[in-house]
Parts: structure tokens; sequence; C-alpha cells
């Protein structure tokens, strides 16, 4: 993986002795990839398991059992990418989608930083990652709305930014939409996926009501090769959060910036190299005296990753 993951990690976990050590050792290092997984556990009935231990979960890497080295919740800095949708039926809901980023974001913590993109016919980014949370939350109700609602490359786009940006921490996507597409852009699910899980990115869904006239939802359903956000999130380990109205939109919201706040995030290190040119299958479970994954529990994580 990314090896500055390994100097995050140094500068949270490891004794101020050991890291002034590592700083007169030479700059060569042996190559170490260190594997970050943030892991959401839920009870079949839907409730989270908040008080986890590292000795509860069991972590396997191509099927072979793997020793946690690293266990955190919320201690990694996170960096979020909001993807907003300007189309047509969103309009109603920018002005109290600025209350609500700017209530919602004052929750993450000084060093979490958070990029903007937005995405019609075609995606761009509109404010780089920044750690001020008020900037992203006020140029949200300044946008126009209008043309196709391409979100096949919102959510592409912004994974690709993440994966060329340096590595500071955990990483976010929020999609914030109706999330009816009209134009499947030039990036399919696999791409997406692939793009994703190479940029250790996880998507989650803010799903707002947005209006949509019986002719939208029928070329929605006439166009080929849209990105299956169900999909998406179950590689990923994200999770969709429904905004019924716009009166719920405050609290839906905060649910959902605790929620990613609050993941269980381990480590291991993998002897998995880059020159295997190949994805790796990861499964994140809990000990035997849980139950069954699957049937008493249910864990939201990203099912792989890529070495860099």
């Amino acid at each position: 993986m990314r090896f500055a993951a390994l100097a995050v990690f140094s500068a949270l976990f490891l004794p101020a002795a050991a890291q002034a050590q590592e700083q007169d050792q030479p700059t060569m290092r042996v190559a170490v990839n260190l594997v970050m997984v943030d892991a959401t556990v839920k009870t079949k009935a839907g409730q989270i398991l908040g008080d986890l231990k590292k000795e509860d979960f069991e972590l396997h890497e191509d099927g072979a059992a793997q020793k946690v080295d690293i266990f955190s919740r919320d201690e990694l800095p996170l960096n979020v990418a909001l993807v907003l949708d300007l189309s047509d039926s969103i309009e109603p809901f920018l002005g109290p989608l600025r209350d609500a980023a700017n209530t919602a974001l004052a929750a993450l913590k000084p060093d979490d930083e958070v990029a903007l993109f937005t995405f019609s016919t075609e995606a761009q980014l509109r404010v780089p990652f920044t750690k001020d949370k008020g900037k992203i939350a006020k140029e949200i109700s300044d946008f126009k709305v209008g043309g196709a609602t391409n979100i096949n490359d919102g959510i592409f786009v912004a994974a690709k930014y993440l994966l060329g940006a340096p590595p500071k921490g955990r990483r976010v996507i929020i999609l914030i939409s109706d999330d009816v597409a009209t134009y499947s852009g030039g990036e399919g699910t696999h791409d997406i996926i692939t793009e994703l899980i190479a940029s250790d990115a996880v998507l989650y869904n803010l799903k707002i009501p947005g209006y949509n006239p019986p002719g939208t939802m029928l070329h929605a359903a006439m166009e080929k090769g849209l990105v299956n956000l169900r999909a998406v999130m179950d590689q990923t380990g994200g999770e969709v959060f429904n905004v019924q109205d716009a009166a719920h939109l405050d609290a839906v919201f905060g649910a959902l910036i605790e929620r990613i706040k609050t993941r269980y995030t381990l480590g291991y290190y993998t002897k998995a190299t880059a020159a295997e040119g190949k994805a790796h299958k990861l499964d994140v479970r809990l000990a035997s005296s849980f139950g069954k994954k699957g049937k008493d529990y249910v864990v939201l994580c990203k099912n792989g990753f890529y070495v860099h």
C-alpha cells in the first residue's frame, strides 16, 4: 500500500523516542506494505456494535489469516470528498444542504480535510482538500443547477483525485444525490469500483428525494451503463443514508458523518507486492463467539486492495 500511510501510523501510535530514533535512520527503508481497513459492524437488526476490541476481529487476505497490528477508532484523520449532484431536481435542497453541511462537517476533527466536487453532464473539482469546513458549506448554495446527471463520472473523478493525493488518513466519498442518473459518462461500474479500491476510498450515499418528472425517469431507465451504486457500496464497505425530506436533512447528514468517524480501523502488514499486479481479497469477521458473519452480524468494509 502507500508507504506514507506508515508515516501516519508512526506519528499517531509510536512512542516519541521511537519516532526520534526513526528520524535518525537513513531515508532508504525496507519496503513494508501496510494495509488499512475501515469497518462498521452491525447486528442483523441494524444496531452498531460499538464496543469491540482488537481481539474480537479476525482478518484474512486471500484466505490466509493475518495478524492485526493496528487497531483504532477515530484516531487517524479523515479525508472526505463530497460529490454533489447539480441536476434540476436537487435545487430545492441546495439552501438546506448548505446549513446541514455547515453543522455536520463541524463535527469533524480539526485535522480532517474535505474536498468538494459537483457533477451534472460533467464532473469537476470545486474545492481541493481543505481543513476549512465552513468554506465547503459556503460554496454549496452558490451553485447553479442544470444538465444531465452523470453520477458515474462524479464518483470516478473524486476517486481519481484521491488516488493522486498524498495519503493522510482514511478516505471517504459522500455522494449527495437523488440517485436518478440520466447519463453514464465514460466510466462503468467495474472501473469505478477498481478506482475506489485503488484509492482506498469508501462510498457513502446521502440520498435526497429529488423531484423527477416521468420523462426523466424514462430516460434514466433506458440509459445503458449507469453505475450500480449498491454494488459499489458493497465492494467498498459504504452505506446509503436516506433523507425523507428537507426537514430531516440536517439530522441524517449528521448521522452519516458520525458513522464514518466511528468506523473501526484495522491494519496489518502484507507480503503481497505491486509486481503481482492483481487485486487481493479481504475478509473481516468477528471471533466465532459472536456467531456467523452474515447470519448473526454484518461487517461493512472493503472487499479487496491493490499494492501500489
